[in-house]
């Protein structure tokens, strides 16, 4: 993934109004399939309208203006596949299947549980925006990093893998 943001447009980066339905923020994500269970920092949408990347290969981040796991619409959550140095964060995202399961712990120490419906690759120039960055509909929970051909004169890999996974516990937060 290169550094600067992910090629996407999520929107115009306006915060979600937040009332006391409003979910928790999520701090941690967990993904047993991948042993993976690491902190989750806020990433925002930058002045040319992408979604900006974790500073850091082993940082994970979510679209903090964006929904909030439970609540209406897909909380989005970005890390990377790798680096010069090795292995980034999401270096397994790839190998999870459908009904694999990912949780997110909130600020309030409440979680939510998605089960994985689907892996879906796609080019950059060719990301479809409005499926990914939903912030209507039924609570869901998106993974993107980046895939594919890795373009060595652009550096940066030419795809992005988004894995889709759906709400289980029917918006009742555990904790």
């Amino acid at each position: 993934m290169d550094r600067g943001s992910l090629p996407v447009h999520p929107g115009s980066g306006r915060a979600a109004s937040s009332d006391s339905r409003t979910p928790a923020a999520p701090a941690r994500i967990r993904i047993p399939a991948i042993s993976l269970d690491q902190p989750l920092t806020s990433l925002r949408v930058q002045q040319d309208g992408r979604l900006g990347v974790p500073d850091e290969p082993g940082t994970i981040g979510w679209w903090s203006d964006g929904p909030r796991p439970g609540g209406p619409g897909a909380t989005v959550v970005v890390g990377h596949v790798d680096s010069a140095t090795g292995p980034g964060a999401f270096h397994g995202l790839s190998t999870l299947a459908p009904g694999d399961e990912v949780t997110t712990v909130q600020d309030d120490r409440s979680t939510m549980t998605f089960t994985v419906r689907a892996l879906r690759q796609y080019g950059k120039n060719a990301f479809p925006d409005s499926q990914v960055y939903t912030t209507t509909g039924p609570p869901a929970l998106h993974l993107i990093t980046c895939w594919g051909t890795y373009d060595r004169s652009r550096r940066e890999y030419r795809d992005n893998l988004v894995v889709y996974a759906t709400l289980d516990n029917a918006g009742v937060p555990k904790g």
